[in-house]
């Protein structure tokens, strides 16, 4: 029998970090037949999950028709007939959590038990027994996966390009060369580098949130290093908990655990062990990195540098060259959701194909599911009714996402790099819903300003930075569908963030297609790019494959911010003096209306850079506007200038039924109406000319 593979998603441009090999036979199992007194039917092999053949040679995880009542081994051994199997332990597989009863019985975790059994048991031969039970509803193995390569993750920075137009948002200093951030083109000094290849979230930082401490989200990956000097401030903290007594403290199961747990070896978080590649550290930089601290990098959610950033809480699920288990990562994604979690950012999965979403839950991930459906069950903050569940799409260029992350409920991210472009690595197809920053070395002169920046583990930088030869550095570069994942994760703090500011409350469905819908197209730039160009060691790109296949387009902070005002978006080139159609702000007679004033504030000036520009005698507009001004409507439609990448938001009034306003002493007129207008500026190229990308 061939191996499982759950695999972090992190393409490297020196080799890719593994954790374990791929794909399962399970014809083996189907073939079963009679071992000693045990009959094994064949139709017994649909309720047997073997996910691998390298797994717990001892452990089997068992899902019951309903909660059993035994509460002993004798008990269970005696009352399903199993004494002669071996079994030394049965116990839970999940913690129980005070209050939380009905909700971990709606999804069976009341039903889970972990057997162990002697080393001398017949694994299998166990396995068809339980299956057997009517009383049993799943047998799964519990595999095992380690490392196999290490990672591209290179200590230190090379911040001599400026990468970003900071705009006085933060004083980080490396936020230069967070492209991912605020691209306007000059990355690494790549004429292949895109204006605008970015998740446009500098505005939102200056204008409307840069994070809330109430919004936790859960890394569920290698240990976070929650001391790093640009981490610690925003470290998920268990207050319940005395650091380092060995005392379960707050009662939750759980020893020591004050910045989340280490499912592998069910203690301290740890970041250095062999095989540790910082991809945990990394992931988390991106989401909550701290802001405006003077030092490093800026996270998406990382707040303003007032203690107002989201949080982060590391569930450890690889240590090392260990981790992955099944066992783990059902353990780590149920205490997310019982910490207070509002988010799990997952950058790995199983790379195996599977045709359909039943076909993945009949052969893998049951126990994982049934997590993850309670996580999302869960209501850890103000805004939702639920919490979310992110994962990485996979980096082995499939025509399809992996699971879990490709399940129907869940969000699964594909990754483009500084070009605006899918990357070389990505997953793209079905599954896929939405795509965001994942870097790309090759196309990129330097090609380090190409990939993604974020914190690092600094014991790890000299044996990991062989080609800047950085050691002792706290920061990295790494790329893939792992460093795209974080990114949605992050903006997804921030709109909860802002959410919660805006005293808005939405359901958990609802607030998931506001996701999907707040990006900026991305099959325009496909579709204008035939093939992609590399420097370095890789062959030309056919985009062709790509178009329509990366989900809903490319994620933007602004839109997800604007969608919770309720207000619509529309997309301007910069460059260039056009006309904004006002149809979806004014209704589809918005060309008759007479309009009052537009009212365009001096951080929207600043920010689209606003060139001034001169008002028409002609038309609709009322008052005619004398002089220059930033904005004018005619027609039905606003005139603007926009110099600069940007998002801002201005204020047009109108009059509803008639020429003028009516009410005091004025003759019969109409109503004053009012309405916000967000604009997003992008650069021309690839664009239809009208500013209307969506």
């Amino acid at each position: 029998m061939s191996n499982k593979a759950i695999k972090f998603f992190i393409s490297a441009a020196l080799g890719t970090i593994f954790l374990a090999g791929c794909s399962k036979d399970i014809s083996a199992l189907k073939g079963a037949e009679q071992e000693g007194n045990l009959l094994l039917p064949t139709e017994l092999s649909t309720k047997v999950v073997r996910l691998a053949q390298e797994y717990e040679p001892s452990t089997l995880l068992v899902k019951f028709e309903s909660a059993p009542d035994f509460e002993t081994l004798s008990e269970l051994e005696t009352m399903y007939s199993l004494s002669d199997l071996g079994i030394v332990s049965a116990e839970p597989l999940f913690v129980r959590t005070k209050g939380k009863e009905e909700l971990e019985a709606q999804f069976g975790l009341d039903r889970w038990y972990e057997l162990k059994f002697g080393e001398d048991c017949d694994i299998d031969k166990a396995a068809f027994a339980l299956a057997g039970l009517k009383a049993v509803s799943t047998v799964e193995y519990n595999a095992v996966a380690t490392h196999s390569a290490v990672g591209n993750a290179f200590g230190g920075t090379t911040s001599q390009t400026k990468a970003t137009e900071i705009n006085g948002a933060f004083n980080d200093p490396y936020l230069k060369d967070q492209w991912h951030y605020s691209n306007v083109g000059s990355v690494g000094v790549s004429p292949k580098a895109y204006k605008g290849a970015d998740i446009n979230v500098m505005d939102v930082w200056k204008y409307l949130t840069a994070g809330d401490p109430s919004i936790i989200v859960a890394v569920v990956d290698e240990g976070v290093k929650y001391n790093h000097p640009d981490l610690a401030a925003n470290m998920w903290i268990n207050t319940g908990e005395i650091p380092d007594n060995g005392i379960d403290d707050d009662g939750n199961g759980y020893v020591d655990d004050v910045y989340g747990y280490n499912f592998v070896s069910n203690g301290a978080i740890t970041w250095t062990q062999e095989g540790d590649s910082g991809h945990g550290t990394h992931c988390a930089g991106t989401i909550a990195a701290v802001n405006n601290n003077g030092i490093g990098v800026a996270g998406v959610a990382g707040g303003s540098g007032k203690g107002d950033g989201c949080r982060i809480m590391s569930c450890q699920i690889f240590d090392g060259n260990w981790g992955g288990a099944t066992r783990q990562t059902a353990n780590a994604i149920k205490y997310a959701a019982d910490m207070g979690a509002s988010i799990i950012s997952c950058s790995f999965g199983y790379t195996m194909a599977f045709s359909s979403d039943n076909f993945y839950l009949s052969y893998v991930g049951t126990v994982e599911y049934d997590a993850i459906k309670y996580f999302e069950a869960s209501c850890n903050n103000d805004v939702l009714d639920g919490n979310i569940a992110i994962f990485a799409a996979g980096n082995e260029n499939h025509n399809y996402a992996h699971y879990p992350g490709a399940l129907a409920e869940f969000i699964s991210v594909s990754a483009f790099g500084p070009d605006f472009l899918p990357t070389y690595y990505t997953n793209y197809g079905p599954g896929c819903n939405i795509a965001a920053p994942g870097g790309e070395a090759y196309h990129i002169i330097n090609k380090f300003n190409g990939m993604i920046l974020s914190t690092f583990p600094s014991e790890l930088a000299s044996t990991q930075a062989q080609e800047l030869n950085a050691s002792g550095q706290h920061y990295g570069y790494m790329q893939g569908t792992s460093m795209a994942c974080p990114h949605v994760s992050g903006v997804v703090a921030l709109g909860l963030s802002y959410a919660r500011k805006q005293g808005k409350r939405f359901s958990r469905d609802e607030f998931k297609k506001m996701i999907l819908s707040s990006v900026n197209d991305i099959d325009q730039r496909i579709a204008s790019t035939s093939t992609k160009e590399y420097a370095y060691h890789m062959s030309n790109l056919s985009m062709a494959p790509y178009y329509h296949q990366v989900g809903t387009g490319a994620i933007d902070a602004w839109r997800l911010m604007m969608h919770i005002d309720g207000v619509p978006c529309s997309t301007a080139s910069i460059g260039e003096k056009q006309w904004i159609d006002l149809s979806q702000y004014f209704g589809t007679a918005s060309v008759s209306l007479t309009y009052l004033a537009v009212d365009v504030p001096q951080e929207t000036v600043e920010a689209l850079g606003l060139q001034l520009i001169s008002g028409s005698a002609s038309g609709s507009y009322q008052p005619i506007p004398e002089g220059e001004c930033y904005a004018y409507v005619q027609f039905g439609r606003l005139y603007i200038h926009p110099s600069r990448i940007g998002s801002g938001v201005l204020e047009i009034s109108a009059v509803g039924g008639g020429s003028h306003l009516g009410g005091g002493n004025n003759p019969p007129g109409g109503m004053e109406l009012k309405s916000k207008v967000s604009i997003i500026t992008r650069d021309a190229e690839g664009g239809n000319g009208t500013g209307a990308w969506l």
